[in-house]
């Protein structure tokens, strides 16, 4: 029973990163003075084409972070899950 509460829960966490910086970049998620990458990504658009790096960063933070998060979590489930065939 623990085996799929597991997975599901770090597969949801990744799901949680992208809402809570997509909700701190509308401004409805963490305000300012806590940091946050969506709050990082709001603050870069006045200066985008001065400093691109201050978007890129962020952004692609997110992305490694969530895609490393889903990726433990399919490792978790082929390795606990005894029903899929290895070869």
């Amino acid at each position: 029973m623990m085996a799929p509460i597991l997975v599901a829960v770090t597969l949801g966490v990744g799901e949680s990163i992208l809402y809570e910086a997509a909700l701190s970049f509308l401004g409805l998620g963490i305000m300012p003075p806590t940091s946050s990458w969506g709050n990082m990504l709001t603050n870069a658009q006045e200066v985008i084409f001065k400093s691109p790096w201050l978007t890129i960063l962020p952004g692609l933070m997110i992305f490694i972070t969530t895609v490393s998060i889903n990726l433990i979590g399919d490792g978790l489930q082929s390795v606990l899950n005894p029903k899929i065939q290895r070869h």
